[in-house]
């Protein structure tokens, strides 16, 4: 019917069978973007928020994101992950934080949407511990910016 791999020949959902995949050393890294008032950058920097450090915390949900992301995602495989990193960035002169994550296994599928999921759960939360000073903020750019290992090799944004 198409060439998406998470469906049949009838256009039905499936899970795609790796059992016949190679096991190789696989990685994904994506990255996104709250935008949000200058003031409210000031006070996640500052640790103004009495909910606590909104990028610690941002950052172990992005880490806990990435290991849950097969019991959010239908069609994902449960994966044995070896890293998660999540880094969070204020940026001023964009009244922004950046978000970066990074997952690496070994393995026979990708961790793409581990990555896709770590960052946009660390955005996420960034937004719920500071909307309540800022509800225009602004979550975007998520995105997959590099992929290495697996017989689609490596892949790279522009």
């Amino acid at each position: 019917m198409s060439d998406f791999t998470h469906m049949d020949k009838d256009g039905n959902a499936r899970m795609v069978d790796v059992g016949e995949k190679t096991i190789t050393e696989r990685s994904a890294t994506a990255k996104g973007t709250v935008l949000m008032a200058s003031e409210t950058l000031a006070k996640i920097v500052e640790r103004g928020f009495k909910k606590g450090d909104v990028l610690s915390v941002a950052q172990l949900a992005g880490i806990m994101g990435a290991k849950k992301t097969p019991d959010l995602i239908p069609l994902c495989h449960p994966l044995m992950l070896t890293s998660v990193k999540v880094e969070l960035t204020p940026d001023a002169s964009r009244d922004a934080v950046d978000i970066q994550a990074t997952c690496k296994l070994s393995g026979k599928t990708g961790v793409e949407m581990e990555a896709l999921t770590a960052v946009t759960v660390a955005a996420l939360t960034v937004y719920d511990m500071c909307k309540a000073v800022d509800k225009a903020m602004h979550i975007t750019d998520v995105r997959l910016v590099h992929k290495a290992g697996g017989k689609s090799g490596e892949f790279k944004a522009d």
